[in-house]
């Protein structure tokens, strides 16, 4: 089996982002299409197939393509995700996806964005954000459930998503800042806390080997390789003035579905 990533081309109309926890700051739309590019490429180099779709002029937050779907082996969920903005966003990502999985569609009042969700193994969390309601938890949890996934709660706190708080890196570590989210629900796994001046530092994508995190947070770079991880840090501080992660920019999932 390949690992296969959508992406999404930059939106020009990107400087209208949502954004629900940072002050705006003007966003240079050429220089965040190189970096984007420079990810696409990361992705590809450690094996990652690409499937790269147009950008979506009048959806000015499209290429953050988590937040439009969750994949796992059996099954692709469409959700509705959680700014009204965005909404349109799940039409193309749902055709982009049907060659390679069922999918199931959430249903009113459900919210839910990709970000709040973090898959380890059969364990699912889900953050209950200003994004991801209770009831985006329940329809998750109906359609994972059949396939073995227990899927969980968890309060998030003065960040966007759950993956802003907390990230998979493998080996049972997780990446994480205490103070978004509640980590007594994640106590069986091994916690690698960012430094305290690196506080959105917590987002970071596992790819086989290697550990992609943020170039802007050093230290945590630092504290992974100590720790023995394979880290490769890249630059998207123009993306994230719009209040994205090393994990937004990519819908990552195997290319043989199981069953």
């Amino acid at each position: 089996m390949q690992l296969i990533a959508i992406t999404r081309e930059v939106s020009a109309s990107i400087n209208d982002c949502e954004l629900s926890f940072q002050a705006r700051e003007p966003i240079d739309v050429a220089a965040a299409i190189t970096q984007h590019k420079s990810y696409q490429r990361c992705l590809s180099e450690l094996g990652v197939r690409i499937i790269s779709l147009p950008a979506e002029p009048s959806l000015s937050d499209a290429v953050f393509v988590e937040d439009a779907a969750v994949v796992v082996d059996e099954v692709a969920v469409i959700p509705i995700m959680g700014a009204p903005s965005r909404r349109f966003e799940v039409e193309s990502i749902a055709r982009a996806l049907k060659p390679y999985r069922s999918l199931k569609f959430f249903v009113q009042p459900a919210r839910l964005d990709g970000g709040d969700v973090l898959r380890i193994g059969r364990r699912v969390f889900v953050g209950l954000s200003r994004r991801t309601n209770k009831e985006g938890l329940v329809q998750l949890r109906y359609f994972l459930r059949p396939h073995g996934y227990d899927v969980q709660p968890i309060a998030v706190e003065h960040c966007l998503h759950l993956k802003s708080a907390c990230s998979d890196i493998g080996d049972g570590t997780l990446l994480i800042n205490r103070s978004w989210v509640d980590a007594r629900k994640l106590s069986e796994f091994n916690l690698i806390d960012v430094p305290k001046e690196e506080p959105d530092a917590a987002n970071a994508l596992r790819v086989e080997d290697t550990v992609i995190i943020s170039a802007r947070f050093p230290k945590t770079r630092d504290r992974l390789e100590r720790t023995g991880f394979r880290v490769r840090p890249i630059d998207l501080s123009e993306l994230q003035k719009a209040e994205a992660g090393v994990t937004c920019t990519s819908l990552i999932f195997n290319d043989a579905p199981i069953g």
